[in-house]
């Protein structure tokens, strides 16, 4: 189902085609460092949120956004763009300052966040909000919809390319490791799965909960090609999202941590859904660099 190795499809051109790897690099720094604010920002205003969860996933997103994805925020629906989805949609403040950011929505719609009608919901809709390439929240789903999506641009014989990030929490559920086999043995080289490897999920750490270590040697097992990146690197995000596909699926381990940036929140289970006070959010404000 993949396509042959000697296929050659016609250029895709985007906005970031004539930026340096310097430029990129910088451009994913400043992209998380307004991505966190903004969300600080979000949480405060609807009193509601999933903070340490879009902390440990925002430099993924920065760096996919800011540096890797084929997109145009002026054309989300473009029919030849990379497919984007975070399977843990509870990350959704992170993924629509993300998106705001980068151009696909004004940023003042951001303080909308939570309000009733609000197109940005708790979790992300794709009738709603431009960039979304699918709905998320329920844990278990992103994934599947990824591996169809795989499936479309191999049967297509296009290239773009899809992209999904996953809780490793999440990965307790069942439906993944369905999807993994049937990405294995497909041999998507045009999927990437990027695991956010905070060890923290709600109420708990991941292997109290149920065991996932060895996690690496499971996806290998299954077929994927596998790399374990420290997941606030940016540098080494964009090295390995960047890298061209191969013949197998690839799965990228982000070692990262819940609630970084921001010292109280840190590596702290009770923050997987907390809001932080006033001086809480100077504080944080400070700590980030804003």
């Amino acid at each position: 189902m993949t396509r042959s190795p000697t296929t050659v499809s016609p250029p895709r051109l985007s906005r970031l085609d004539h930026l340096s790897a310097a430029e990129r690099l910088e451009q994913s720094r400043q992209l998380s460092r307004k991505t966190r604010t903004s969300v600080l920002e979000m949480i405060q205003h609807a009193q509601l949120g999933h903070i340490g969860g879009d902390f440990s996933v925002t430099d993924i997103l920065a760096t996919l956004f800011s540096s890797v994805l084929h997109v145009r925020p002026e054309e989300p629906l473009w029919a030849e763009r990379d497919r984007f989805i975070l399977s843990k949609g509870h990350a959704a403040a992170a993924l629509y300052a993300t998106l705001a950011h980068q151009g696909f929505f004004p940023v003042e719609d951001l303080l909308t966040f939570m309000d009733p009608l609000s197109k940005l919901n708790g979790h992300p809709n794709r009738n709603k909000v431009p960039g979304v390439e699918t709905n998320t929240g329920p844990l278990g789903h992103g994934l599947p919809v990824a591996v169809g999506s795989a499936i479309g641009s191999a049967l297509k014989d296009q290239s773009w390319r899809t992209y999904v990030v996953l809780g490793d929490g999440e990965l307790q559920e069942g439906s993944n490791w369905e999807a993994i086999m049937t990405a294995g043995h497909r041999r998507l080289g045009t999927l990437t799965a990027i695991v956010d490897r905070n060890r923290l999920q709600q109420g708990a750490r991941t292997e109290d909960t149920n065991t996932l270590e060895p996690l690496a040697d499971k996806w290998r097992s299954f077929g994927w090609e596998v790399h374990e990146v420290d997941g606030h690197d940016h540098a080494a995000l964009y090295d390995v999202l960047s890298a061209e596909p191969g013949d197998r699926p690839r799965c990228v381990i982000a070692h990262t941590v819940k609630g970084k940036g921001v010292s109280f929140i840190e590596d702290r289970v009770e923050w997987h859904h907390k809001v932080p006070t006033q001086d809480q959010i100077e504080q944080a404000r400070r700590e980030i660099g804003e």
